[in-house]
Parts: C-alpha cells; sequence; structure tokens
C-alpha cells in the first residue's frame, strides 16, 4: 500500500507544480528525495548513556536505526577527543520518508505550543529546506518519563527543487505549514 503523502503528491502536488511552474517534462517536477534528520550529543563526551538514548529516540522516531556521528578530530577548546561521539542521524528515503512526512505534518506540528506556522526562510538557495526543533517531546511516540534530557533536532528535506520558490511549492503543496 502506497503512503497517504506519496498519493497526494502523484495526485495533487505534481499536477499543480506541473501546471504552476510550466514544465514540460514530468521529470522537472521538483520531489522530495530524502529526509535526513540530525540530534546532537554533546553530553555524550562524558556519559554514554545521553548517547544511547538519543539513538532510541531517534529509532523510535524515524523507524530506522541512526548512525552515531564521531569527531573526526580532538579539539580541546571543547573539551573533545578524537572519535568520540558528538550525534546521531538517520536518512530517511522511500515509503519511510513519507510516513514520516506525513506525520510531521499533521500530528508533530500542530502539538507545538503557539504553533503560528514555520518559517520560509530556512531554504539554502536550491530548494532544500532545514527545521530546528527545539524538543523531542513533541513526538507522539516518545515516553515522556523515559528522558533523560531534552534534546533539539534539525530535519533537512531534500529535493530535486531548483530554486527556493520551487521549494516552497513543493513543502507547500504537501501539506507543510508556512507561516504567511
Amino acid at each position: 500500500m502506497k503512503p497517504r503523502m506519496l498519493e497526494k503528491y502523484a495526485g495533487e502536488a505534481a499536477p499543480a507544480l506541473q501546471k504552476e511552474f510550466g514544465y514540460g517534462n514530468p521529470m522537472e517536477i521538483p520531489r522530495l528525495v530524502k529526509i535526513v534528520i540530525n540530534i546532537g550529543v554533546g553530553e555524550g563526551k562524558q556519559d554514554a548513556k545521553y548517547v544511547n538514548a538519543s539513538v532510541s529516540e531517534l529509532s523510535t522516531i524515524s523507524g530506522q536505526r541512526p548512525m552515531i556521528k564521531r569527531a573526526k578530530k580532538s579539539v580541546a577548546g571543547f573539551k573533545l577527543r578524537e572519535n568520540s561521539p558528538i550525534g546521531c542521524s538517520v536518512t530517511l528515503r522511500g515509503s519511510r520518508m513519507w510516513e514520516f512526512l506525513d506525520r510531521l505534518v499533521s500530528v508533530v506540528l500542530p502539538r507545538i505550543k503557539d504553533f503560528r506556522g514555520i518559517s520560509a526562510k530556512s531554504f539554502d538557495g536550491r530548494g532544500n529546506y532545514n527545521l530546528g526543533l527545539k524538543d523531542q517531546l513533541i513526538f507522539p511516540e516518545i515516553n515522556y518519563d523515559k528522558i533523560m534530557v531534552s534534546k533539539g533536532m534539525n530535519i533537512s528535506f531534500v529535493s530535486t527543487a531548483k530554486t527556493d520558490e520551487e521549494g516552497i511549492a513543493l513543502l507547500s503543496k504537501l501539506g507543510m505549514p508556512f507561516a504567511k
């Protein structure tokens, strides 16, 4: 069974984008390629429990086992040693990506307190969007009692859009609530 957001893209968003931007070839229509979720674990250099907690939370949120990111070199100012864990990330593609986007738009973002929409200023100039969340507790899968430390995360939406206007149009047609 196709994910609901993929059906929305194929049935509504892609034809609307083709009409709006006047694409002749259907392969020119911007589409979502992947979603990358990153969590920084600064406390992980002292205690490995923080890293394990972040990995389990990110795997619960994404449905996929995250990869632990390690420091490439030592930095004395940050009290960081080479090869110590500093974060974890997961890359979602295919049906997991569409399911995550559906949950993010329909369940997670409306749970943010005093939510008025997300900023449209976080595009990189090539149609990719970065969303920063301050707390992982807005995801309904996360159990409040098992949280050690409240951590933020960065969610990157990578698309085939060539400009920010195409990226904004793609994500807004998929239901992303941009602030007016």
